[in-house]
């Protein structure tokens, strides 16, 4: 189970380190409709030729025989969980048109608790202790590390807060569903569906002018692969891996880690003031983290003694 867990862990930190490079992007003149397109559409191109190459050489796939065909159900299903990380960066992002980044991150986490509601609605069982535990930590670590408390009182367009929550929402449904939907299939291949419906909606939404306009390929490429990789390829087979062997609550917990990659990479490569209250809040975060992993461990050891 750790290996899954770490997988989990390392697909939310790639999209802690997105924003870095989005906000490099927009610094060179680059649009939002420009660096969310050519990502998901480079891509889900990478992902299919990953996939096929796989395939043709009959390699084993994690999570499934590399033969087995998606039904047309298994087809749509998978590329309505991808719809919904097309819909997270595009909400995220104009949610942060109206509100401070430090808020649009808080917003964004209310995934957190979302991920551990849903999974027991699904499940019917309530949440244990430790996964409460973990949750307070990871919300309490949120506020320092989103640089909240320094904000005041000021009230918030109500647009952009409900853009940020609907994200939240979808980055949710993402994270649950991912681990729940044609699990049978090889993880590449659902990978490669799901990207998809992330591409798809997104060029629904923002059509590929960027294929036309030149953008592409005057500075907008090594951007569109950097984000490619780290916002589709990445997370979405380290998650079609990882989720269905841990659980959409547990991975809600460890996706918290992208908070505390996105502050560390504005640090120390943006170069961003990091006040010592979000230092604190990233290592409450990081220990909401590995609570439930530390108490299970240590659960094992008890009864191996």
């Amino acid at each position: 189970m750790m290996r899954y867990a770490v997988l989990v862990f390392l697909g939310a930190c790639s999209y802690g380190i997105l924003s870095t490079f989005v906000k490099i992007a927009y610094d060179r003149g680059f649009t939002v409709d420009e660096v969310s397109g050519s990502q998901m559409l480079l891509g889900v191109l990478l992902m299919w030729t990953v996939a096929l190459i796989a395939r043709r050489r009959g390699g084993a796939v994690a999570g499934g025989t590399p033969k087995q065909r998606p039904t047309v159900r298994e087809t749509l299903l998978l590329l309505a969980v991808g719809c919904a990380t097309g819909m997270t960066g595009m909400l995220y992002y104009n949610s942060l048109q109206h509100v401070p980044a430090s808020v649009g991150i808080l917003l964004l986490f209310q995934f957190t608790w979302m991920g551990v509601l849903l999974e027991a609605l699904l499940t019917r069982t309530l949440p244990g202790k430790d996964k409460l535990l973990s949750l307070l930590l990871l919300l309490a670590g949120t506020v320092l590390a989103g640089n909240i408390l320094s904000q005041g009182a000021a009230s918030y367009p109500l647009k952009g807060v409900l853009l940020g929550l609907l994200a939240a929402l979808t980055y949710t449904l993402f994270i649950v569903f991912s681990g729940r939907t044609a699990t049978r299939l090889p993880s590449l291949t659902r990978s490669a569906i799901m990207t998809t419906g992330g591409a798809l909606t997104v060029m629904l939404v923002y059509p590929p002018v960027f294929l036309t306009n030149g953008a592409l390929l005057n500075g907008l490429l090594p951007f569109s692969l950097l984000l490619a990789l780290f916002g589709a390829i990445i997370p979405t087979l380290f998650f079609a891996i990882g989720v269905p062997h841990i659980g959409g609550g547990l991975a809600t917990i460890l996706s918290a880690a992208e908070l505390p990659t996105a502050v560390f990479m504005s640090g120390f490569v943006l170069r961003e003031h990091v006040s010592g209250l979000q230092w604190i809040g990233v290592a409450v975060i990081l220990a909401g983290i590995a609570y439930p992993e530390w108490r299970r461990m240590r659960a094992l050891r008890n009864q191996v003694g």
